[in-house]
């Protein structure tokens, strides 16, 4: 009988344990009823001002990855004018890289703590005076540091610009806006040789600084005028402003600055190396993913060369280059936008749930996988004398197509995979693989293609490619299992 008040006591307690998670629930429910009719929720914006939005960033990744490869055809000149050998003027294009990789591993957790319109603030000036300072540079030394750090504050508005997008649009919605955003950054890193090419044949290298900044500023201007749109930030300033957040019990929850920087460095900045190296999901499809966009580098810097080389192409010959992979990135999107329209969305009507399983979102990956190496195999084969140069930039079109209809659904497939909690993290180990191949791709592609040929450098880039065309058919039957398997699963 003594152990009865004490048992007693107990399931007293479990009961106000069970009443006050009762009305916890309740009081959660009703705000988020509140929030998703509140004006100031980014899914109730215009559909004028979503679009404004969703054009801004994209035309801002368009900038940022531009700049990271208008200097290419510039290095000739910077290696006559430091006395440099033509490896050491390949630096600026690679450490800018390692700058845009190494960025988002700090901006992704600040916007994910501060909002992200604070980040587009204060990164795009800064990166505005990093160009300034490349425009200026009259040393390799001071060329490099400052195409560096103009790398590290371009890449947050990049890295961002697809929670952004999230942050306003609907999952069922997304596919449009995030094909429309995940194509620009390529077009800008595919026009940015072009539009170098006929800078450097009129001026010198410098203005390949201008020309970014020409471009950029009127750009940025508008973010001035854009709101927040991550809801946690926004939550958090609308209970800055009510009686509740006033309360004593309030202030007395409230974590330690050394808890919450605890959770910051563990949760944010450890979980994307984290998630490359143990999640296998991420880790294929990130390398999967790097490596087509360590290819693009690869072509930006040894395209050039090849047509020089193969058919006297002069400097501004040489930029018409890459108009085949510029084709090539434009025409892409339409075979996903007829993939989202006649078969995935079919199917989503169909379901008893109204839902997919994220694997309805690879089938343009799986198509893409094929096109990628036939494209590759195709150039290694025709780009020579006695074959017409149109041939070899069709083949480098089919090259880019086949990149983009597996890099764009994968991309989606990772962010409605780890969803909203993780799939920042995902995605910034995505930005660090992906931005780490761009950087070493152009260092060895010249060399690779002097001492192997055209055709058998190529073959050698085909053969990867082929060993990784299984990655989305084999996470189309087996990706459900490795995601129950997975600690960073969401449940649907």
């Amino acid at each position: 009988m003594e152990g009865l008040p004490s048992a007693l006591t107990r399931q007293l307690s479990k009961g106000e344990q069970r009443l006050e998670q009762l009305h916890l629930d309740q009081t959660n429910a009703q705000q988020d009823d509140d929030w998703t009719n509140d004006p100031q929720n980014p899914h109730n914006w215009t559909s004028r001002r979503k679009i404004s939005m969703i054009l801004l960033v994209s035309c801002i990744g368009y900038v940022c990855t531009m700049g990271s490869t208008i200097y290419a055809p510039g290095r000739q000149q910077v290696a006559a004018q430091f006395d440099v050998s033509a490896e050491a003027s390949i630096l600026p294009v690679s450490l800018f890289n390692i700058g845009m990789g190494l960025g988002p591993l700090i901006a992704s957790p600040l916007s994910e703590t501060f909002g992200r319109r604070v980040v587009y603030l204060v990164v795009l000036p800064i990166f505005s005076l990093f160009v300034l300072g490349w425009g200026f540079s009259n040393s390799l030394a001071s060329l490099i540091l400052c195409r560096f750090f103009a790398g590290v504050f371009a890449s947050p508005s990049v890295a961002i610009a697809a929670a952004t997008i999230a942050d306003m649009v609907p999952p069922s919605q997304r596919a449009f806006p995030l094909i429309l955003y995940y194509t620009t950054p390529t077009l800008g890193a595919l026009s940015g040789p072009i539009i170098g090419g006929f800078v450097i044949a009129n001026r010198s290298w410098h203005w390949t600084a201008w020309v970014t900044l020409f471009i950029a500023v009127p750009i940025f201007f508008p973010i001035l005028f854009t709101r927040e749109s991550y809801k946690k930030v926004l939550l958090a300033r609308r209970a800055r402003t009510s009686s509740q957040a006033l309360s004593t019990d309030a202030e007395e929850d409230k974590p330690s600055l050394g808890s919450r920087l605890n959770v910051f460095i563990t949760q944010n900045l450890g979980r994307p190396a984290v998630m490359l190296l143990t999640e296998p999901i991420c880790s294929f499809l990130c390398l999967y993913m790097s490596f087509q966009f360590g290819l693009l580098y690869l072509f930006v810097v040894s395209s050039p060369g090849i047509y020089a080389k193969t058919y006297g192409f002069e400097i501004q010959a040489q930029s018409l280059s890459f108009f085949g992979l510029l084709i090539g990135c434009a025409l892409a999107p339409s075979l996903l936008i007829y993939i989202e329209l006649y078969r995935y969305r079919p199917r989503l009507a169909r379901s008893p749930d109204h839902h997919l399983e994220p694997e309805a979102r690879l089938d343009g990956a799986m198509i893409g996988s094929i096109m990628l190496p036939f494209g590759l195999f195709m150039f290694a084969f025709t780009a020579r004398p006695d074959i017409s140069f149109y041939v070899p930039m069709f083949a480098q079109g089919i090259v880019m197509f086949g990149s983009l209809t597996v890099y764009i659904p994968a991309g989606i497939y990772i962010v409605e995979t780890y969803g909203a909690k993780y799939g920042a993290s995902a995605s910034g180990a995505n930005s660090l693989l992906r931005y780490a191949l761009a950087s070493t791709f152009p260092l060895f592609a010249p060399t690779m293609f002097a001492q192997l040929g055209t055709r058998n450098a190529t073959c050698v880039l085909g053969g990867f490619t082929v060993l990784m065309a299984g990655i989305p058919w084999v996470l189309r039957k087996w990706g459900p299992h490795l995601r129950k398997r997975s600690k960073y699963r969401v449940d649907d």
